[in-house]
């Protein structure tokens, strides 16, 4: 009987996991749409330009659209710390779909001028703030529904997803590009990604309807909820916001730059054909897929802080040189190993940072302490890695660039060196093993 209960509830946890999982990955699949069609729809939605003053104003809305994440994840955050995970994933997925259809059906500059960049620019800003709430909340929910000893695991499928969202996105470019020529994915092939990402969203929306909320939010009592989600409430708890700042700043300037950036860089710089490199990044990205549970496993194991540790030592030391030699290849055999090396490298900041970040509060402030010190840098540094690259490149100082990306990781580095384990002190397990207290009360009364 025992067995049957725990078959059960593990198969309820996986259900959930999921349901919350592919939400994630259509949100990040249509974010990272953006960047991936930027090469084409750049010339559509400004005048006439050379190549790379075109991707330097798409690159610009790219940023500007993470400015709207820290507002995002400030009323998602306490939307979901008041009144649940589920609604406010569930809004944020709404939201995006929005997004996504303005994009799609706006026209472009030779039709309605100045008026075709500003729409783009509210629709990011839109999309900017259904994806500051999504992080927060998607990391939160994971961690919570998660079983003890397996959270690492559990919650590193949120960089499965996201990163899965960009691989979606790609592999319909490489679809696309073998359908359609060039001139045809610059008219109009580049709208049908958009189409789908807000199709594929209002599908979400009715999955994460039937999700379950989490039971450390179902147990908060009413007094606790009229307290939640308030930045009052946050500063209750500077060192945990500053932790999550810290742990934060070098990887996400690294996590975009290798997943983002480089797609245009190997085209700018390294001047490999763009089907080849969307091939690169296809394989590369579905292999850092695959190693991100196996890397949440290990943190179970050994703990979060090692493998943040290792992402901190290799980032820092090994940045400049894989830029180096990528700048110098003319191989596709040669940059994929060396895009490779910067996602392993990589992914001991991003399998394990969600569920570092929420053993770090209490249910009644996880998802605005996880989502907002979180959206602020990556609004400040990873929202504008893209652009510090492209600019770097336009004054032709772009080697400069791979010794900023270094050196943001060893800023981080400080961080991992003194922080705690927090896998010891998580205010998730902490109540965790009251709530089983309690009922081990109950039943003895």
């Amino acid at each position: 009987m025992s067995q049957s209960l725990d078959r059960a509830e593990s198969r309820r946890i996986t259900g959930n996991i999921f349901k919350g999982s592919v939400g994630n990955l259509i949100e990040w699949y249509d974010w990272y749409v953006y960047s991936a069609f930027a090469v084409y729809f750049s010339s559509v939605f400004f005048p006439a330009g050379d190549s790379t003053s075109q991707l330097l104003n798409t690159a610009a809305i790219f940023a500007v659209g993470f400015l709207m994440r820290p507002l995002g994840s400030l009323i998602m955050g306490r939307y979901a710390d008041r009144y649940g995970r589920r609604a406010a994933l569930t809004l944020s997925v709404t939201i995006m779909a929005g997004g996504s259809l303005i994009i799609a059906f706006t026209p472009g500059y030779s039709t309605i001028g100045i008026l075709s960049p500003v729409i783009l620019v509210l629709a990011r800003l839109l999309q900017g703030i259904s994806l500051g709430g999504e992080y927060g909340t998607s990391a939160t929910y994971l961690s919570e529904m998660a079983s003890s000893g397996r959270r690492g695991f559990y919650s590193s499928f949120q960089y499965v997803t996201l990163v899965a969202g960009q691989l979606v996105a790609l592999g319909v470019q490489i679809i696309l590009q073998q359908l359609l020529d060039e001139p045809d994915m610059k008219s109009w092939g580049w709208r049908i990604p958009f189409v789908i990402g807000a199709l594929g969203a209002l599908a979400v929306l009715w999955l994460r309807r039937t999700m379950d909320e989490s039971e450390q939010f179902t147990k908060m009592d009413s007094k606790s909820r009229e307290k939640a989600g308030t930045l009052k409430a946050l500063r209750k708890y500077p060192k945990a916001v500053l932790t999550v700042v810290g742990l934060t700043l070098g990887g996400t300037v690294a996590f975009y730059t290798y997943t983002t950036y480089l797609q245009k860089f190997m085209v700018n710089t390294v001047g490999l054909e763009k089907e080849t490199v969307s091939w690169i990044n296809f394989f590369a990205l579905l292999l850092f897929v695959i190693i991100q549970p196996l890397a949440g496993m290990l943190s179970d194991r050994i703990g979060r802080r090692p493998l943040l540790l290792s992402f901190g030592i290799l980032g820092m030391l090994l940045t400049v040189p894989i830029f180096l030699l990528l700048s110098r290849t003319d191989s596709p055999v040669t940059a994929f190993l060396l895009m490779m090396a910067g996602l392993i490298i990589v992914t001991g900041y991003t399998s394990i940072n969600a569920i570092v970040k929420a053993e770090l509060f209490p249910t009644e402030i996880r998802a605005l302490g996880v989502g907002f010190p979180y959206a602020l840098t990556v609004a400040i540094f990873g929202g504008t890695a893209e652009f510090i690259a492209l600019w770097m490149k336009s004054i032709g100082s772009e080697s400069i660039f791979y010794y900023y990306v270094a050196g943001c990781v060893a800023i981080s580095l400080l961080t991992y060196w003194f922080m705690g384990e927090s896998s010891k002190d998580s205010h998730i397990e902490a109540e965790h093993n009251a709530a089983k207290e309690d009922q081990k009360k109950n039943i003895h009364l």
